[in-house]
């Protein structure tokens, strides 16, 4: 039978997961001569053989892929027949463009796992045991193609060993670029906050005794360092608290196996994939009444946020040692995870005890990602480890690399190439100096590690956000896109609509085309432009930022829009608070003095939060919005009437008729839990009724949510139910967060299509 030859141009997640050695051990069986190996471009494969074991092996190469692994290109030619002795993987090509993906750092696999605690393993107990199928891959990524000398590995020779291990096509390990043993690999070690060596034959064991003992250990992990502490020691986590400056917000927890977090909190079998899956991501589950957890991981939160290990270390540290450690980020409140050796015990001295240190560099700092189930569907809160820095795909091409610079709040850059779009991980509020630092890093970085450099820059329009003022110092083509319009093109993009849609966008700030503050919008549109159909009413927020820090000036604010004068006479807790501080926060209103006007539904949030005596200051973002969540009595199905819009309605609409029967009612004694539900539905249905009136206006059938509020599980679920039930199709976020986490990708669509109309 006459032989041919196929070539094979094969792009996606396919460097660093064991394609190679895969491709190999397909070709050896089909019998098939050829070689495979890496470039720049992805993977390039030349096989020839008889034709039927050649499109044998066409159709395996996509069913039987490694797990890891995500095929987006996969390109063949018929070429003319060569003489091979035999499939070979040869060495890299270094020269070609760059157009491969990288892969995200990935949890221990089953296989190490299983060597890790066998006694007779000789990588037992080694706290980096890793293989083609897991372990680090973005964060010790220097450059591509993706080899050990582009890696932080580049300094550990493999041993003997491990160099068979490397070059056996039938082993796990067969190229696997992390691979390392006790011999030859990277070690950690035991220092005091003074950055002493601490004498022990087992630094992992001796940390274990500290934190049994109460000490607070900054431990060095994948993506930058954790603080842990005893989740059962409420001593211990409240000093964690004081020395890192988190008064209220919650921490997330690690435990050994998903049994043991079912101890805490109930676990759906999606939540049990989801904290299962490879990517780890701290996942939001809601708490038992009686759990013995501290109280101070979580107060004031019906739900706790637990991973499973990750890494060999942690599985180490945890298993049969702890049914729960507090594994919070590396850092004072706002500022980037500390990723350093000498940086760790530097900035973190004042918050640490004890330092469980490693010696295997961090190239990319990266926080733990953050999701939750709901509506059957994971919804990311935190975009970063696990999903950094796989693209989202969108239809259409960027005809030009476009660099978008996201926000200031929760921010993450994102770049363009092709029908791919690359966000960065999680960067943090750009206000914070180390925070824009590593804001500017992360851009240099991906930028290099893609091979991107961009022609257009997209920012938000808010003349004050940091990100806003670099991009107008880079000399480049600038696009400015409305925070609002960010949101509504950020879900469509990842649901791939291009076509017009109604969008209910809703969060605590946007900067508006009016110069106003936004943020209760009901907008029409698409990339290319939008409408502000109708939008909450604005109302002053007295003292500009700090009505966001403290939320009872919102609710004084809402309060004498709705009652006027008669504001003094209110006997309802939040006024007699701040009596005293009243004639002020009136007088900032009435003359206009620092009270800029906000319609931000955040803001409405954290006034009837305030009314009802749930939370008058915040101690972190969103903080007066969650507590009235939790608050909420989910059997309550009813709505304030009065407050509805009515048909047609558009343009502002006034919720101070919502506002009134708020305070009716809690001046009438009925229950808090009663009043925060109608609040949520009512607030829900006004939305539905505007998107209807929208529908009724432009014929348009789909709705796009997007901004924080819709992190909020209650509100969301119920504003879902009832727009299907208005037989909508509705747009929601899973791959990008719904808060200004996914703004980026939103923007550098707007761009690109920008630039596409530009060049007719």
């Amino acid at each position: 039978m006459p032989h041919r030859r196929y070539r094979f141009h094969i792009n996606g997640i396919v460097q660093g997961v064991g394609f190679r050695p895969f491709v190999y051990r397909l070709a050896r069986e089909l019998n098939l001569a050829g070689f495979v190996n890496n470039t720049s471009e992805g993977v390039l494969i030349e096989a020839q053989g008889p034709l039927e074991n050649l499109d044998t092996f066409r159709r395996r190469l996509r069913e039987e892929a490694p797990p890891l692994s995500r095929i987006v290109d996969f390109a063949l030619k018929e070429i003319p027949p060569s003489h091979d002795d035999g499939f070979s993987i040869i060495e890299s090509d270094d020269n070609a463009s760059a157009s491969t993906l990288i892969a995200p750092d990935m949890s221990v696999c089953a296989d190490c796992l299983r060597e890790l605690f066998d006694p007779a393993d000789r990588r037992y107990r080694y706290p980096f045991i890793n293989c083609t199928n897991c372990g680090p891959r973005f964060t010790i990524t220097a450059g591509i193609p993706y080899d050990r000398p582009k890696t932080s590995m580049r300094v550990f020779p493999m041993c003997p060993d491990c160099e068979r291990e490397y070059h056996d096509p039938g082993n796990r390990r067969f190229h696997a670029q992390p691979n390392a043993c006790p011999v030859c690999g990277p070690k950690v070690e035991l220092r005091d906050r003074n950055g002493d060596m601490i004498a022990t034959d087992d630094p992992v064991q001796s940390a274990v005794d500290l934190l049994k003992a109460g000490n607070i250990v900054a431990i060095r992990g994948l993506g930058g360092f954790h603080l842990a502490v005893d989740a059962f020691n409420d001593a211990a986590v409240s000093e964690l608290r004081r020395r890192k400056g988190r008064a209220e917000k919650p921490f997330a927890m690690m435990a050994p196996d998903i049994e043991t977090i079912e101890r805490f909190c109930y676990v759906e079998e999606e939540e049990k994939a989801l904290l299962a899956a490879p990517t780890r991501p701290i996942v939001l589950l809601r708490a038992r009444a009686e759990t013995p957890v501290a109280p101070s991981v979580a107060p004031g939160n019906a739900y706790l946020g637990f991973m499973l290990p990750y890494t060999p270390l942690h599985y180490l540290l945890v298993r049969e040692r702890f049914d729960a450690l507090v594994m919070t980020s590396g850092n004072y409140s706002e500022e980037p995870i500390a990723i350093g050796n000498a940086e760790g015990l530097e900035r973190l001295r004042p918050l640490a005890d004890f330092f469980l240190l490693h010696d295997r560099e961090i190239l990319q700092r990266c926080d733990d990602s953050v999701a939750r189930v709901v509506g059957g569907k994971t919804r990311l809160l935190r975009r970063s480890r696990g999903f950094v820095p796989v693209p989202v795909f969108v239809e259409g091409e960027f005809k030009t690399p476009v660099l978008a610079c996201g926000g200031e709040l929760k921010s993450a850059i994102a770049l363009t190439r092709g029908n791919a779009v690359f966000l960065s991980q999680h960067i943090g509020d750009l206000d914070n100096p180390a925070a824009f630092k590593f804001y500017q890093h992360s851009i240099g970085y991906l930028k290099d590690i893609l091979q991107i450099e961009p022609e257009i820059i997209a920012h938000d329009l808010h003349p004050e956000y940091l990100s806003t003022k670099w991009a107008t110092e880079q000399g480049l083509p600038l696009v400015g896109v409305q925070h609002h319009h960010a949101h509504l093109v950020s879900v469509q993009a990842e649901n791939g609509v291009s076509g017009k849609t109604i969008g209910i966008i809703l969060d605590g700030t946007g900067y508006g085309t009016d110069g106003t503050i936004w943020g209760g919008e009901v907008l029409v549109g698409d990339a290319r432009e939008f409408t502000r159909f109708a939008w909450l009413e604005p109302v002053p927020m007295p003292g500009g930022e700090a009505a966001v820090r403290e939320p009872w000036r919102m609710a004084v604010s809402y309060l004498y829009a709705s009652f006027g004068a008669g504001i003094e006479a209110l006997r309802i807790p939040v006024i007699e608070r701040h009596r005293g501080e009243l004639p002020v926060m009136l007088r900032m209103i009435d003359r206009g003095v620092n009270s800029p006007v906000s319609s931000g539904c955040g803001r409405l949030f954290d006034a009837v939060s305030s009314i009802l005596g749930i939370r008058e200051v915040a101690n972190y973002e969103a903080q007066p919005a969650i507590e009235l969540e939790m608050s909420v009595d989910e059997s309550v199905r009813a709505v304030y009437e009065n407050a509805l819009p009515e048909r047609g309605a558009h343009g502002s609409f006034s919720v101070l008729p919502l506002v009134e029967s708020v305070v009716g009612d809690l001046r009438s004694n009925v229950p808090l839990s009663r009043i925060a539900a109608m609040f949520h539905l009512t607030l829900a249905e006004i939305f539905v009724r505007l998107a209807k009136n929208a529908r009724e206006a432009t014929g348009l059938n789909k709705v796009a949510l997007s901004g924080g509020v819709f992190q909020n599980v209650f509100f969301f679920n119920f504003i879902v139910t009832r727009l299907q039930g208005e037989g909508f199709e509705v747009l929601t976020h899973s791959v990008v967060p719904a808060n200004d986490g996914g703004l980026a990708l939103g923007q550098a669509v707007i761009a690109g299509i920008h630039a596409a109309g530009a060049g007719k």
